[in-house]
């Protein structure tokens, strides 16, 4: 906005009051086949000079018209102007009242900015003429005008998709923050940026100023590098009143402008540094819009179902999903999924399908897990990684390949006791009791010979009996037991186990 030198110096001697704005920071960030565009108009019937009757509107349209093979996806309205705000407007005569705030004052002058979600108003409305109307800035815009800071305006930033678009991420940032003669130099950081492709890359600018007439030392730099877009918005004037997405020029005290970056940013890169500088013109940046090109996968793991299998046998039914959830790229074959049990690593299964974004792929594999029956356990899964915590590809988010869960094994699985072993032989040659030492850890088993007399006791620290009695093997004959489990349930077992020699 045109600031008259000699009123910018009588506020400086008057008042040491600063500047209060709010940092422009990530709103929303979209991954897959997405793009963007701006529409919206000024209030300012004319350049805002103190020289011209001082007179503003109350509402003004703008016209979106987006290809046909497309669908929009979101839609974000942004009102601003002279004064400490008008939160309810109309948009398409829809009553719309602002979520978010944004305030910028300019030693003590008041400017305000305000934002609405108004993706489904736009979704259903589709293309076509849109108006903006009951923003009322009336009654406080005279005192801005001989100071030549007096605007309204509006936007909306939309985001849409088709199948025909490259793979992009989009990141919409906003705030209110700004530049002027006496604070020259304004510089904005912007993260979260996930450089894999710079070909086609740009970045779009809603920004409330717009005097085509001044141009001191008024630049955008990115990373260093000076942007235009000439003649719409030459090196020393990009923020002229300007809408680079229709060519107009007539958007007075207001840009929607985007440009080419390319060039000034390299693969890798995880943010970008803005710089606007002022000698003048008083210009507040509202929203910033990036597009990269970025075919990167997005790679999630989800627990479906947890079963424990037959008794005795240890064994979890375990059933989950891989999915290249937010992804911009394929998730390709053989990616790694890593199995542990309690941090210790159990198993590595692996895709056996190309995932495309959005798709997934289920798995449904039987476990073995070496743990006591009364011992709860975490059971973790971790997709992209190869067993020693190794990533193999790169995802747009390498924080959410995760995902894991408390079990125990619950099955009343009583122990299956024989009546016959042969320690002389190979096998079945000891009394062995299937499910006894791997459920019930504190059981005690008893043997007695046919005169009452106790040959063997055994606990899970000794090993099972082998027919012998004080090192001695003990002949062909009936011997009786007694079996403790110790449980819950205190189950005891008495009787007989002949042994054949």
């Amino acid at each position: 906005m045109h600031i008259k030198k000699n009123i910018i110096q009588l506020l400086v001697v008057l008042c040491s009051c600063s500047i209060s704005a709010q940092n422009i920071t990530l709103l929303r960030q979209f991954n897959g086949r997405y793009d963007f565009t701006m529409i919206g108009n000024t209030l300012n019937p004319f350049e805002n000079e103190s020289a011209v009757s001082c007179f503003i509107n109350t509402s003004s349209s703008a016209v979106l018209d987006l290809p046909e093979t497309v669908q929009i996806e979101k839609a974000y309205l942004y009102w601003a102007g002279s004064g400490t705000g008008d939160i309810t407007v109309a948009l398409n005569n829809t009553d719309i009242v602002a979520e978010r705030n944004f305030v910028n004052n300019f030693f003590n002058i008041p400017f305000f900015s305000c934002f609405a979600d108004v993706t489904n108003l736009v979704q259903n409305n589709g293309n076509g003429s849109y108006l903006l109307s009951n923003l009322d800035l009336i009654d406080v815009i005279s005192s801005y005008c001989s100071s030549g800071i007096n605007f309204g305006g509006w936007a909306i930033v939309i985001v849409y998709k088709g199948d025909d678009l490259p793979v992009n991420q989009l990141n919409i940032y906003d705030g209110l923050e700004s530049v002027y003669g006496q604070n020259p130099e304004l510089i904005i950081t912007i993260n979260d940026l996930n450089v894999i492709d710079n070909q086609g890359a740009k970045i779009g600018f809603l920004a409330w100023e717009g005097d085509a007439a001044l141009a001191v030392n008024e630049t955008l730099q990115i990373n260093g590098n000076i942007v235009s877009n000439p003649p719409l918005n030459p090196e020393t004037n990009v923020f002229n009143g300007t809408n680079s997405f229709t060519g107009a020029t007539d958007l007075y005290n207001m840009d929607l402008d985007f440009y080419n970056m390319e060039d000034f940013i390299q693969i890798g890169d995880t943010q970008a540094e803005i710089k606007l500088t002022s000698g003048q013109d008083f210009v507040m940046v509202n929203a910033i819009v990036t597009k990269l090109n970025s075919q990167l996968p997005d790679a999630v793991v989800a627990i479906n179902q947890i079963e424990e299998g037959a008794c005795f046998q240890h064994e979890l039914q375990l059933r989950f999903t891989v999915i290249n959830q937010n992804g911009t790229g394929v998730l390709p074959q053989n990616t790694p999924i890593s199995l542990y049990i309690n941090n210790v690593l159990s198993d590595v299964f692996y895709t056996n399908l190309e995932l495309e974004v959005g798709e997934s792929e289920v798995f449904n594999q039987i476990i073995s897990v070496l743990t006591d029956i009364n011992e709860s356990f975490d059971v973790k899964l971790v997709v992209d990684d190869d067993g020693a915590g190794n990533s193999i590809i790169t995802e747009i988010d390498e924080n959410n390949n995760e995902a894991n869960i408390d079990f125990q094994f619950t099955k009343n699985c009583l122990p299956v006791i024989p009546q016959l072993f042969t320690p002389s032989l190979d096998t079945n040659n000891t009394f062995y009791i299937n499910g006894l030492r791997e459920n019930f850890k504190d059981f005690e088993l008893f043997i007695y010979n046919r005169y009452g007399n106790l040959i063997f006791k055994g606990n899970r620290k000794n090993p099972d009996w082998k027919g012998t009695y004080k090192g001695k093997k003990l002949p062909t004959a009936t011997y009786f037991y007694t079996l403790y489990l110790h449980n819950e349930d205190e189950i005891t077992y008495k009787g007989w186990v002949y042994l054949l020699k």
